[in-house]
């Protein structure tokens, strides 16, 4: 067994892909290789979660992207630490087995406060005027100053948004390899994310969506060999996807259909409308191909009511309350009183106003905490306006519903042969797998 491992997270990484990807296939082709099948919810949150602590978000409690908090009367979206997951990690399974292994988490969205040796993850400083100062957080505290001597800044507005390219994952990949240089950790958590826009943008089979495996690939290549000159031959790397990009040709919107049965209750004001969570009968907060339905007092009959209004609506493929839950074990009191889950080709917008006159300034805007839900329309930028557009049906690509379908499923490999069964694995496999390197 390797003493070291490197865990490469590629968001979109298909089986198809590795065809197209040359220093991919080389560092893979005498290893193992296998179905990967992500967990529902399919985003990244939950399988990020899921591979850190081989658990299901009914143990660790990561149910989405974000979540209403019913104590604070706020929707959180993107802004939660390490402490939201309630279950031990890789790393922290690792130092309680043994004291003398270390540890680096790059990117993961979660990995703010995580207990890891070392961690870098976006962390811009938000000033009084409302502009934002580039920054990262990291472990130790002041890393990033060296990794800002090297580097420069890490290029935030590569990183998501209408101009999101290769520059933030070559920024991630080349100040991992300098960690792994440096300080040689047992075992190295990379996220790399190029492959999420273009596939959601424009479709994952468009002409940009496959430049950018090439572009991915090209980095890939450069870290390949920054990781061998680290760690020599004695590292064993996996690249797992964590989920696939499939094309969407529908989108639903539960905010829409929960306010004209009266149910979501609207603040207006200067800066347009805004959904008053509290005082909400029900509201939605949408995550790609999902919605959790968050019910006032978890109201019964308002739960029931919830259930009659998606049931056969189009682009829904099941609506489940209650103890249905369980069949995708999301049966957590982070989760929504219903959860909506769509059909394949179908995702869910968060959009609650029925007249665009009405839609809020952050709509038009890149801004991933305001928002009721994941928007993915960030992607896209009005040229007349320069702001963003208000048009759900500009996406293409999404992912986050059960992998019931080839299509819906990725890939695990490794440099290394005999390391794991060929044969398909959960995400929640992935920790036992790299534990068990370890001898855990």
């Amino acid at each position: 067994m390797a003493d070291n491992v490197v865990l490469l997270s590629i968001p979109g990484l298909r089986a198809s892909d590795v065809a197209h990807m040359p220093n991919l296939t080389a560092l893979t082709e005498s290893g193992d290789k296998a179905t990967l099948v992500p967990s529902f919810p399919a985003v990244t949150l939950c399988v990020e979660t899921n591979i850190m602590t081989g658990m299901l978000p009914v143990d660790h409690g990561v149910v989405a992207n974000g979540w209403y908090d019913r104590d604070k009367g706020e929707v959180e979206l993107w802004t939660m630490g390490n402490e939201a997951i309630d279950r031990p990690q890789i790393w922290d399974t690792l130092k309680q087995h043994d004291s003398s292994l270390t540890s680096a988490v790059w990117f993961p969205m979660l990995s703010k406060r995580c207990s890891a040796d070392y961690v870098c993850m976006p962390a811009p400083v938000h000033n009084p005027d409302g502009s934002e100062s580039l920054w990262c957080y990291t472990r130790p505290t002041e890393y990033y100053g060296q990794l800002l001597e090297e580097h420069g800044h890490f290029p935030l507005k590569f990183f998501w948004g209408p101009l999101a390219s290769i520059p933030s994952t070559k920024w991630i990949a080349d100040t991992a390899a300098l960690t792994a240089k440096k300080h040689k950790p047992n075992f190295f958590y990379i996220y790399l994310p190029h492959l999420d826009y273009q596939a959601q943008k424009l479709g994952p089979d468009s002409e940009p969506a496959m430049k950018a495996v090439a572009e991915l690939d090209v980095v890939l290549g450069d870290l390949f060999t920054e990781l061998k000159q680290a760690y020599g031959e004695d590292v064993l790397i996996l690249v797992a996807s964590e989920y696939t990009i499939v094309p969407v040709d529908h989108v639903t919107y539960p905010n829409r259909v929960l306010r004209e049965a009266g149910l979501v209750k609207i603040n207006s004001g200067e800066d347009g409308e805004t959904i008053d969570y509290p005082g909400s009968d029900a509201f939605a907060v949408a995550d790609h191909q999902l919605s959790h339905v968050y019910v006032k007092d978890r109201d019964q009959a308002t739960i029931d009511k919830v259930v009659k209004l998606f049931e056969g609506q189009e682009g829904i493929a099941e609506v489940l309350a209650g103890d249905d839950r369980e069949k995708y074990f999301l049966n957590h009191q982070r989760s929504g009183d219903v959860v909506l889950v769509s059909t394949a080709n179908s995702w869910q917008a968060y959009y609650y106003w029925l007249d665009d006159a009405n839609a809020p300034k952050f709509a038009r805007t890149v801004d991933i905490h305001r928002k009721p839900g994941y928007d993915p329309v960030e992607l896209h930028v009005d040229m007349a306006t320069k702001s963003i557009p208000l048009d759900a049906t500009l996406v293409k690509g999404s992912h986050g519903a059960p992998a019931k379908t080839d299509a819906q499923r990725g890939i695990l490999l490794s440099n290394q042969k005999g390391v794991y069964p060929e044969t398909p694995m959960a995400d929640t496999d992935v920790c036992d797998l790299v534990l068990r390197q370890f001898n855990i």
